[in-house]
């Protein structure tokens, strides 16, 4: 008779297409992690890279209707079964609207509460519902710097990913069971988000020429870099110790 295998573990990343959760879905994938990627589109490669452990979902995350109708199937809970360890990664998001409220839409308002907001939130709970109990569920928000400082021209941001840290400290305050979360700032990133930013107005972004500055003198971090380091610190023992956490004050091993 030989030993039963260890239960696996499975990795739920939205936004997968491109920058940090790209490198994140790459990266877990090689590190032999089944992913779930969901996003508005398709990855270009990873499906015929990866092959079975590899599985994703065409879905807007801004509209929450129709996240609600995603999470009423019966995909996410067939991916988590048997699983002893699920991972949550809350990437996706978006920077706009940038600029004073004269200048918002309240449509694209709509959107990034519904991306930055509402998906996770919804996604958070639906995956602690569909575990069993005897799966342990690490949920990771990617938050930002923007939560928990003010900036001019980033109301929405800001107010969108403070909700993420707050989400996670009440979350923390529950009783959980088999549940780590935490609410991480990965720090400023090169991806499009950045390219965004940069591409602002500066009457209606003040400091963009900051982040000027830091695209010009090579101070972002790389996407592959930042995923290394968040998929190494919700692996870890310390995540979910503290409900907000921000890579660059993490311990290095």
């Amino acid at each position: 008779m030989t030993a039963s295998s260890p239960a696996p573990v499975r990795a739920i990343v939205t936004g997968h297409t491109r920058g940090v959760g790209a490198a994140l879905a790459e990266q877990l994938l090689q590190e032999g992690i089944a992913v779930l990627g969901v996003s508005r589109s398709r990855h270009p490669s990873l499906a015929s890279q990866a092959g079975e452990r590899f599985a994703e979902v065409e879905l807007d995350l801004s509209d929450s209707t129709a996240v609600a109708a995603w999470l009423a199937g019966d995909t996410l809970c067939r991916f988590v079964d048997g699983a002893s360890l699920v991972l949550l990664f809350n990437n996706a998001g978006i920077v706009d609207p940038i600029g004073p409220l004269a200048v918002q839409d309240p449509t694209i308002v709509a959107r990034a509460v519904g991306l930055n907001v509402a998906a996770p939130l919804m996604l958070s709970a639906a995956l602690v519902q569909a575990a069993s109990a005897a799966t342990e569920c690490r949920i990771a928000h990617l938050s930002s710097g923007a939560a928990r400082n003010a900036y001019a021209g980033w109301s929405i941001y800001c107010a969108t990913k403070a909700a993420l840290d707050h989400h996670a400290r009440a979350v923390a305050l529950d009783a959980n069971g088999a549940l780590r979360i935490c609410s991480v700032a990965p720090g400023v990133v090169d991806t499009g988000m950045q390219a965004t930013i940069r591409a602002t107005d500066q009457n209606n972004f003040p400091m963009r020429e900051k982040f000027d500055e830091l695209k010009a003198s090579g101070a972002l971090a790389t996407p592959e870099a930042t995923a290394r380091q968040l998929i190494g610190y919700v692996l870890s023992d310390a995540f979910g110790n503290e409900p907000t956490a921000d890579v660059r004050n993490l311990p290095t091993k």
